[in-house]
């Protein structure tokens, strides 16, 4: 059973323009602000909050995903008013709509967000609006408003947040100070209309359909028809009014639709995919897109009807119709990704290497491209290539503990069981579970009692995680 999450910074709480109300007036955020929670403080709680998040919330595991996730915020926040972009992103793990952003550049997806955007602007605007929320540095302000300014009752504030994020309990929060108690409520309605107009503003700028926020809205409207008497909890918690959609409508009239960015076929892509991915009967995700071609024999209609082959083991028209996309997109680096999954699970590793290593000539370390690589080989049982590939995109994705545990998967197939559990041991320290991570250490060092050099690395790590721990439990 899928988690549900419930945050703070939820798009589906957004009160937007009113019509009287049409000048966009940011605030001067200062050096009160910084006084405060300062940024270098902001990221120390972002840490914080990811090593709950990475421990407890479920997260899709897809390099393809991923990498769409993180371009387009990167590519959003050229438009923004962010300063350090420097982002974290995280894709949630539940197929209800939902997005969030906390202090620190951490940005958080849910599934249902692909599921629920009806095109790629859509999607964008809800990227737009929790851009805004970093930019203007809500958390930074509401600690402004509390009387406890504190880094610890900040620290503990974000516990709460994430703890609600998690368990999808809203009461949760009331173990964070009397901030999270009595005047979020007031602040955080503030700061979603000031995040809902810098957002509309940063997304005109990037190129997409001014339409695209209203829009949104009334695909959420949709949802609370649809959900009856027992609507999610964000929209018991957020509800959306008649208003809210039409104001947000009105706000893009005037301006220009024309010359705006297209849907893009990944984004297509990944709604399909994600269709797939969500169904607990594979063979239903053959009816649906069988049914859906009917209807239009569109690039992910093809796409997924693909991928639902592939999941019940159908890989001879699973390649066929991959095949039939690649015809149109010879060079599309999404679709030659998916080929290459497809081939592996056939078993045809030889093409499939032959395929990866073509457009890594092309696209030189390329993330999905490269993770898929990586698994291709573990299966090819080519371990040291396979684990060669992971540590070169830990260069750049160090604090990344995916990767970290895809690493020791392969050390473990490999028979490399110190590496195993050093591997595992960095895990565990992204999550936040020092405990865990210096059993995983303790082991590595009793096989590594003959190679002085590895054990005195180990052992530095043991002593520093100790410390950690003690000064933790105020030792």
């Amino acid at each position: 059973m899928k988690k549900y999450i419930l945050v703070i910074t939820a798009v589906i709480s957004l009160p937007f323009f009113s019509q009287e109300d049409n000048e966009l007036v940011l605030p001067e955020l200062g050096d009160r602000v910084s006084g405060a929670v300062s940024t270098a403080e902001e990221k120390l709680i972002g840490r914080e909050f990811l090593k709950q998040v990475y421990f407890q919330a479920p997260l899709i595991s897809d390099p393809l995903i991923q990498e769409y996730t993180e371009l387009l915020t990167y590519r959003l926040s050229e438009y923004s008013e962010v300063k350090d972009r420097r982002f974290t992103v995280l894709l949630i793990d539940d197929d209800s709509l939902n997005a969030f952003a906390a202090p620190g550049g951490v940005i958080g997806v849910n599934g249902g967000l692909f599921l629920n955007a009806d095109n790629e602007a859509q999607f964008s605007s809800v990227m737009a609006h929790e851009l805004a929320h970093l930019s203007q540095r809500h958390f930074a302000r509401n600690v402004l408003n509390a009387q406890d300014r504190s880094l610890a009752s900040s620290l503990t504030m974000i516990s709460s947040i994430a703890l609600a994020l998690i368990s999808n309990n809203p009461g949760a929060m009331v173990v964070g100070p009397a901030l999270m108690q009595t005047q979020n409520l007031r602040y955080s309605r503030l700061f979603e209309k000031e995040a809902d107009r810098v957002g509309f503003a940063n997304l005109v700028r990037a190129g997409y359909n001014p339409k695209a926020m209203g829009e949104m809205f009334e695909n959420m409207n949709d949802l609370r028809r649809l959900a009856g008497e027992a609507p999610p909890e964000f929209l018991l918690t957020h509800p959306l009014s008649s208003s809210r959609i039409s104001d947000a409508l009105n706000a893009a009239e005037g301006v220009p639709e024309e010359g705006t960015k297209k849907d893009s076929l990944e984004f297509s892509l990944i709604k399909s995919r994600l269709k797939v991915y969500y169904e607990s009967i594979p063979s239903q995700s053959i009816r649906y897109f069988n049914a859906e071609m009917k209807k239009e024999n569109s690039d992910s209609n093809i796409y997924g009807l693909a991928l639902a082959y592939s999941q019940n083991n159908n890989l001879r028209e699973s390649e066929n119709l991959i095949n039939i996309l690649l015809k149109k997109y010879p060079k599309n680096l999404f679709l030659n990704t998916s080929k290459i999954e497809i081939l592996t699970k056939a078993q045809k590793y030889d093409e499939a290497l032959q395929l990866a290593n073509t457009f890594l000539e092309i696209s030189p370390k390329n993330y999905p491209l490269t993770i898929t690589k990586s698994k291709l080989l573990l299966e090819m049982k080519r371990f040291f290539e396979s684990e060669e590939l992971i540590r070169d995109q830990l260069i750049r994705r160090n604090e990344d503990p995916e990767l970290w545990l895809l690493l020791s998967e392969i050390q473990r197939n490999s028979k490399n069981i110190v590496g195993y559990h050093q591997s595992r041991a960095e895990y565990f320290l992204l999550l936040g579970q020092n405990e865990q991570a210096l059993g995983q250490l303790e082991f590595a060092l009793n096989l590594t009692k003959n190679n002085f050099q590895v054990s005195e690395r180990i052992m530095n790590q043991i002593i520093s995680i100790k410390k950690a721990i003690g000064e933790s439990r105020g030792f």
